[in-house]
């Protein structure tokens, strides 16, 4: 099976992220989309972050019932902060008969040259790419990389909990399931 990797905070998971994979898994060749729930991403400041548990919480509760989607803890057994370079290694290991492949904004993948042992990255693993406004690709570093125009909204984890601190409706912008749970829980307040 091939599996497309959605590396992410998932700060909280919203709508632009659910669109992002379902494009991925439908107009490629993945079979399947792991969102890989990061404890801490070593490029970010993990002061914002909810608890990686409380995150997961929300990814599995984003895509319940889609057979295509599932949500991975992997990185919580793994030394922190995550680096995506150990995952695939451990992942590879674990499931030797899958084939793995990284989705990624331009964005980050701009960045690749700054992630831990990048150039074993871009030898052994192929890229999904997601192009973001104003990040056109440019250099690939030697990766195979396939360029992907999924449809993107110009909404953010950030903008979300900046909502939630003001006491203004988040509504549309994550499932419903997500959202209950998030006020529920008084998250990001």
């Amino acid at each position: 099976m091939h599996i497309g990797l959605y590396f992410g905070s998932f700060n909280p998971i919203h709508i632009g992220h659910l669109i992002v994979a379902n494009h991925m898994v439908e107009h490629s060749d993945i079979d399947k989309v792991w969102f890989v729930v990061s404890p801490h991403n070593p490029l970010k400041d993990a002061g914002s972050l909810l608890n990686e548990y409380d995150r997961l919480h929300l990814v599995e509760a984003a895509i319940a019932g889609n057979q295509k989607f599932r949500a991975s803890n992997v990185e919580f057994h793994l030394p922190k902060p995550s680096f995506t370079i150990d995952t695939l290694t451990y992942l590879k290991e674990r499931f030797p008969l899958e084939k793995f492949t990284v989705i990624v904004g331009s964005d980050s993948f701009q960045n690749i040259h700054r992630w831990k042992n990048f150039e074993a990255l871009v030898k052994d693993y192929s890229f999904l790419v997601y192009l973001r406004p104003g990040f056109p690709i440019t250099q690939t570093h030697g990766a195979n990389v396939v360029v992907m125009n999924a449809p993107l909204l110009e909404i953010s984890s950030t903008f979300i909990r900046k909502l939630i601190k003001e006491n203004k409706s988040i509504k549309y912008l994550l499932p419903e399931a997500v959202e209950n749970y998030i006020l529920q829980n008084k998250y990001y307040k």
